[in-house]
């Protein structure tokens, strides 16, 4: 059998395989709180060993989307209790992605339609969000010019991502994902080529960069404990206009390093499928491999094959599929017992009610 479906522990958390599913906006939500249908998705997706939920904004500033469901009022922890113990009935684990999206947001869906926030201010050009356009229509627009975060703002934000975990955790998540990827408020202040600072957070230098990361991270972990918190990062990602800079594969080794010390739950890579595809990516995740000591989850594309391979070859500890589950929500049993898997209707990913979320079947039920 392959390792794949073999068990596994997770700092003390055990999984039933090594399958993730892995996070996934959804847009369900339309007054942000989790409910009866988002319970039923997940429940059905509890075969994974571990289920990373959608992107949680930790506030109103947090949030990028439409219709995301958040975790920082009492009704949102009341609605993913119900989710979480629909998932630990059918015998599954379910980490919360907490998340602030910084500069990709939009005025509409701020509250009182306040400016997004940044650590600089500069908008985040050829770019969307899903947000009100003209009219009120929900659709696709581009990003809200950002104001630039002073200190206190960074202290009030590390303290909501604190109380996002705390949060999690009251409603029955086994642990939380820091949201650290994909050109969101985190990584913003990592990438050099826009984080222009001149404090103690600023690009000048790696530990500047890195600080608001590791900031969060600690203050996660002095609520939850180091082995209920993670973290996704996409090292070298382009998304929502960040670019290349000097000295960024020392950034990303400088920070695997710190992370290591701190014995998380695991960093999951989210881009791990796009930067195996080049020689250079294969021999920097190499290097983070030795560099980070804890678990490593890899995302990006996977196929059980390739999945199969970069567990084989010992790069990673666990793999994250993504648009699989969405239209296979027993797909760890689909490729265990070589099952065919069924396609996904694009149109029905965002938005909408239970067309193309609960109402994919298990394979025996078709």
């Amino acid at each position: 059998m392959s390792d794949l479906f073999s068990s596994y522990d997770l700092n003390g958390l055990p999984l039933k395989n090594r399958v993730v599913m892995a996070p996934m906006t959804r847009a369900r939500a339309v007054d942000t709180v989790p409910n009866s249908d988002t319970a039923l998705y997940y429940a059905q997706r509890a075969g994974a060993g571990l289920i990373v939920s959608e992107g949680t904004p930790i506030s109103d500033e947090g949030r990028g989307y439409l219709y995301t469901p958040g975790v920082y009022s009492a009704e949102q922890v009341e609605g993913w209790k119900k989710v979480t113990d629909a998932v630990h009935a059918q015998g599954g684990k379910i980490f919360s992605q907490i998340w602030h999206v910084g500069r990709v947001s939009h005025v509409s869906v701020q509250k009182n339609g306040i400016a997004p926030v940044a650590p600089v201010a500069e908008i985040a050009k050829d770019s969307n969000v899903f947000a009100l356009g003209e009219g009120g229509t929900p659709g696709l627009v581009a990003p809200s010019a950002p104001r630039a975060l002073n200190a206190d703002d960074i202290a009030r934000i590390t303290g909501e991502f604190a109380d996002a975990a705390d949060n999690a955790v009251k409603a029955g998540f086994d642990g939380v994902e820091i949201h650290g990827a994909n050109g969101y408020l985190i990584e913003q202040f990592i990438n050099a080529g826009f984080n222009k600072r001149e404090d103690g957070y600023g690009g000048a230098t790696i530990a500047g960069r890195i600080r608001f990361a590791l900031e969060v991270v600690d203050a996660a972990v002095a609520r939850i404990g180091s082995a209920r918190v993670g973290i996704r990062l996409t090292p070298f990602s382009r998304l929502f206009d960040l670019h290349a800079f000097d000295g960024e594969e020392e950034t990303w080794l400088t920070l695997a390093a710190e992370l290591s010390a701190r014995k998380l739950a695991y960093i999951h890579i989210g881009n791990a499928g796009g930067l195996l595809a080049k020689e250079e990516g294969r021999e920097f995740l190499k290097k983070f491999r030795e560099v980070y000591q804890g678990t490593l989850i890899f995302a990006g594309g996977y196929t059980q094959e390739t999945a199969e391979r970069v567990l084989d070859e010992g790069l990673t500890d666990l793999v994250a599929f993504g648009r699989p589950y969405i239209s296979n929500p027993d797909l760890a049993e689909r490729m265990q017992r070589g099952w065919p898997l069924a396609p996904a209707d694009h149109t029905t990913f965002y938005g909408g009610a239970q067309k193309g979320y609960t109402d994919y079947p298990a394979y025996e039920a078709v």
